[in-house]
């Protein structure tokens, strides 16, 4: 078996040994049909592993497992919901704080640049530079508040439709993992405004369709539901980004005149 399948699984966890050890909590899921399994293979001996079968559907509970990180990653990106549920619940990935960091620094990039792109300073060269200094933090903090927003919409709409008598809770702190994971698109930004072309409004554009259509994937995935619902929530998180947005403009920070990208992402 290929590489891709040691670092498909968390470490220590998700195969038993030939001597038989204790079974441990239902931390996984199967790829398939969502239900919850003890272990992803087991290991037998030195480099001998046989997947796990789910007893629901009786396929393999994770596939992937035996995949190259390239083939999960494009499987990922063609929105496939059995890469979403062998990221988010048979891998340990702790990279969402850094992840969510990022890409708010690449927003806060491309509203910068946007903003010095349609600015003409005829301050002296010590302003300037700490003007332009002051408009990316500045920049950086408005898309904070714009990302909190749009979480905010999603997480008080999910809490809505959440009926009272639901056997199971849902997980929201799995479920913010899975947003900020899901909003890895955003790192094509810094690629768009690189290599800037006649096209890069509607790359701009198709950037934030393929973000929120990744958001409504891991909402369907993380929660188990239909498409529909978690549509509606990410609609719920876009118009509490909107008014977000409406507020700024209300205020001294003026995005829409400051900030370009506002008029062509925010739809």
């Amino acid at each position: 078996m290929g590489t891709g399948g040691r670092s498909g699984r968390r470490s220590g966890k998700g195969a038993l040994g030939a001597e038989g050890a204790a079974s441990p909590p239902c931390l996984y899921r199967c790829i398939e049909c969502n239900r919850e399994a003890q272990e992803l293979y087991r290991d037998y001996s030195h480099g001998v592993f046989k997947i796990t079968i789910c007893k629901s559907c009786q396929k393999p509970v994770d596939k992937y497992i035996e995949y190259d990180p390239v083939i999960i990653l494009i499987n990922a990106i063609l929105c496939k919901a059995q890469a979403y549920r062998h990221i988010l619940f048979n891998t340990n990935i702790n990279i969402h704080g850094k992840l969510c960091m990022f890409c708010l620094l690449c927003e806060a990039y491309l509203r910068w640049w946007q903003l010095q792109d349609s600015s003409q300073n005829t301050a002296p060269d010590d302003l300037i530079r700490y003007a332009k200094e002051w408009d990316f933090y500045r920049m950086f903090v408005i898309a904070s508040f714009e990302q909190a927003a749009f979480l905010l919409g999603i997480f008080t709409f999910l809490w809505v439709e959440q009926p009272m008598t639901a056997r199971k809770k849902p997980s929201f702190l799995l479920l913010l993992k899975a947003l900020l994971l899901s909003s890895y698109g955003k790192l094509l930004l810094i690629p768009a405004v690189i290599w800037e072309h006649d096209y890069t409004p509607l790359c701009l554009r198709l950037i934030k369709v393929f973000v929120l259509t990744s958001n409504v994937q891991a909402i369907r995935v993380t929660l188990n539901t239909n498409r529909k619902l978690s549509l509606l929530a990410v609609l719920s998180g876009l118009l509490l980004e909107s008014t977000m947005v409406y507020l700024f403009q209300r205020m001294e920070w003026d995005v829409s005149s400051d900030c370009a990208i506002y008029k062509s992402q925010n739809f």
